[in-house]
Formats: structure tokens, sequence, C-alpha cells
């Protein structure tokens, strides 16, 4: 669970963002790909690919590359998509373990010595996963968005029953 120093700390992060009005994740990206003076890519993964990760994120020295389960809805995708940006404006980094065996496992192609930074988003635990996800809320809050675009067929009905979407 967040601390009250963690919150302080991702709200400082947040207030220095230019969250664009009307709020987008597109938006946002193309303002963060300017700031940081490369492009931020995001990709969709299979979800059999996935197993128990839903998100990931990827810097190089060329680019930021974000990567998102296919199989979920509009509101999660906007949502891991927001986490992944927790990470890079958080500025979190390294390689650990099970990120390591999740980016051969997706990415086989892909040379490990190009990567600077690589995260996955599997659960919660760490402070570095706390902290992506408390921003990734934060600015959900800021933006004053509910939700992403609207899910099609069988999702979004669901997402208007469950109050998702209005």
């Amino acid at each position: 669970m967040p601390n009250r120093r963690m919150l302080r700390s991702c709200q400082a992060v947040v207030d220095s963002l230019s969250l664009p009005k009307p709020f987008s994740v597109g938006a946002l990206l193309a303002d963060l790909a300017t700031r940081r003076g490369r492009p931020i890519n995001v990709h969709t993964l299979d979800g059999a690919m996935t197993a128990h990760t839903c998100g990931l994120w990827i810097s190089t020295d060329f680019s930021d590359d974000i990567f998102v389960e296919e199989r979920t809805t509009a509101f999660h995708r906007e949502h891991i998509i927001l986490h992944e940006i927790g990470h890079l404006v958080c500025d979190h980094g390294a390689i650990h373990d099970g990120a390591s065996t999740t980016f051969a496992r997706l990415l086989p192609d892909l040379d490990p010595a190009l990567v600077r930074r690589l995260l996955a988003r599997t659960n919660y635990t760490d402070e570095q996963e706390q902290e992506a996800e408390l921003v990734a809320s934060l600015i959900r809050t800021a933006a004053g968005s509910r939700a992403g675009p609207p899910s099609g067929g069988v999702r979004g009905e669901l997402e208007l029953a469950l109050g998702i979407r209005e």
C-alpha cells in the first residue's frame, strides 16, 4: 500500500506533466515523446504470449516501447499504458529477474544489449510497481477521465452494464 511519502512524490511527478485538454493517452504520449526527444511506441501483445504480464515498457537508446495485452477492455488497455507511463516518468530502471525472462519469451529477436530498461507489469508488490500504479491513477484523476474509447461488442455492453462507461 502506498505511503504518504510515495503519494507526495507521485503527485509531484503528475503535477510536472502537461496533461492535454481534452485528455487523451495519445496526446500525452506525444508530449512525453517530444520531451524525451525520441518516439514512444505502443504495441499489442497476443494474450497467449503474455501469460502473467499485461504490460511491458522497454527503453532503448532509440525509443521507448510500451507493450499492452490485446485481449482486454479499452479502459484496462488505457490504464496499462498509463501504468507504463508511470514507470517512464518516474525513471524506473533495471531489468529484474522476472522481467528478463519475460523479455526473452516475448521478444526473442531483440538484442538484450540494446535494452537499457525493461519493466514488466505483473504484480504490485515492489515499490516501483506501486509507484507506477499510483501515477496511473493520479493521471486519470487529474485528467478527469473515467474511460478511454469505448470497447465494441460484448465488452462494450459489459462496460455499460458495470458503469465503466456512460
